[in-house]
């Protein structure tokens, strides 16, 4: 089930409004049964996996915590990241490895007859798997005490808000809510509402909106100029942006509504001096995940130089490789890996730059242009595309590709809107505030203004999120 559909307006009232009316006890299960029915609207067949990753994962969390001998602790936390990651593998990366494994024989005339598995990916794999191995490794790690009530558990990994998306949240924050008796909070229902309106305003009419101009482009490299391209890789910076931090924002107001806290997971990242600080900002709950299950099991930053470097260069190109299965991703993933490495090497320190000035400025923008061609990887349909993009932005100027005006002027209007408020929330918090005034009257005309830009200018077919199909 969408965010952005007429199903989702029915379904999450109605949850909502029965989840306060019915007894504490019960709502852990109407919750459960909730959260499969919103996956099982995509692929209902798919909804096993889930099932199986909540069996292994709180089988295996239980095992650990009741088992004294560590070589068996052990054995139990890689029967569970063998079946989990192995399932991820078969849907996600089996194709993909087997193609490249075709390719290379191919070259030297060798014949590879395994063939592919053609497998559907199922929507939020990545991400519930991720939640669910985590929690195994925090049980495993002694950050949390293993949870007894499956029913309790399997909502931890099937919540509804944040299933297919994220934010990827942990154990040691989500599952306690659920045993916690939530009353109905008007303060809440207010501030969710809110957050749910700007996470829809960003999808439908920033990122949807740019969409329609960034796909016509890159789906069709070979008849664009650079100037066009350079202008749909700008587009898509916001798009993937305002798309995955909108729907970000939908599922923690959604939560909050319910009475359940999820992580912030996008900081306004375009603001970073810096890729370090880049990542402190975007998709947080991710980047979070990969310090504390990749990159510190590496040995983070308590080995010697040449090593951090390796081990920070290895976690983003498995970032990369999180992100999708093909070349582009695993480039995209290198290049930040690279980035931070320069970064680290010549130990830039963020924190000198607190204050806004015209050298922070510029570092911002030269971030920007870093993070930009890194994004042309990211949203490529081939590397041969994205070399394409990069040759013709450098060496192919021309006049813009001509699509309709409504795309330009709508488009940029809600980019303006959206830029406005992330430079109004980093510099000026305090001041000037309208959404998030506490003046009833004036938080109530800025959130209707919203309302009717979204249904005026929004773009209703847009389709699902762009993060569905990692």
């Amino acid at each position: 089930m969408l965010f952005n559909s007429f199903i989702f307006l029915i379904f999450f009232p109605t949850v909502v409004l029965l989840y306060y009316l019915l007894p504490h006890k019960l709502r852990w299960l109407f919750l459960l049964i909730a959260s499969y029915y919103f996956y099982m609207n995509w692929k209902p067949v798919y909804a096993i996996l889930i099932f199986a990753s909540t069996i292994v994962t709180w089988g295996c969390g239980l095992l650990v915590e009741h088992t004294e001998t560590r070589f068996k602790k052990k054995l139990f936390l890689t029967i569970s990241l063998l079946i989990n990651f192995g399932i991820l593998f078969t849907f996600k990366y089996f194709d993909f490895l087997n193609e490249s494994v075709f390719t290379v024989l191919e070259t030297f005339n060798l014949r590879w007859p395994v063939p592919n598995l053609d497998l559907l990916l199922p929507v939020g794999i990545s991400f519930y798997t991720f939640q669910a191995v985590g929690y195994t490794i925090d049980v495993y790690r002694g950050d949390v005490k293993a949870e007894r009530h499956f029913g309790i558990y399997a909502l931890f990994v099937s919540f509804f808000p944040q299933l297919v998306a994220g934010p990827i949240e942990r154990a040691k924050n989500l599952l306690p809510q659920f045993h916690r008796m939530h009353s109905f909070d008007t303060e809440r229902l207010v501030l969710g509402l809110k957050q749910m309106i700007w996470g829809f305003f960003m999808k439908l009419v920033v990122a949807d909106r740019l969409a329609l101009f960034v796909n016509a482009t890159y789906n069709n490299v070979d008849n664009h100029n650079g100037t066009t391209l350079l202008i749909a890789t700008f587009f898509f910076a916001f798009q993937i942006y305002c798309d995955f931090a909108g729907y970000s924002n939908i599922a923690i107001g959604a939560a909050r509504i319910m009475g359940f806290d999820l992580m912030t997971n996008f900081n306004r990242p375009y603001f970073s001096t810096n890729i370090g600080e880049f990542w402190h900002r975007w998709h947080i709950s991710l980047s979070t995940w990969f310090r504390d299950y990749v990159y510190i099991p590496l040995g983070g930053n308590r080995v010697g130089k040449a090593r951090n470097y390796f081990n920070i260069f290895i976690t983003f190109v498995v970032s990369g490789i999180w992100h999708g299965a093909n070349w582009t991703f695993v480039i995209w993933g290198t290049l930040h890996g690279l980035y931070i490495t320069i970064q680290k090497y010549f130990k830039f320190d963020r924190k000198r730059f607190k204050k806004f000035t015209a050298l922070k400025a510029g570092l911002i923008l030269i971030n920007f242009i870093l993070v930009l061609l890194a994004w042309v990887f990211f949203r490529a349909n081939s590397t041969s595309d994205a070399f394409s993009v990069l040759g013709k932005i450098f060496t192919d100027p021309g006049i813009p590709f001509k699509e309709s005006v409504t795309t330009y002027i709508y488009g940029l209007f809600g980019l303006a809107i959206l830029i406005i408020k992330e430079i109004h929330d980093e510099y000026f918090p305090e001041r000037y505030r309208f959404f998030e005034s506490e003046k009833p009257m004036v938080s109530a005309f800025a959130s209707s203004m919203l309302l009717i830009i979204i249904l005026s200018i929004g773009v209703f077919d847009g389709g699902q999120f762009i993060y569905f199909q990692f």
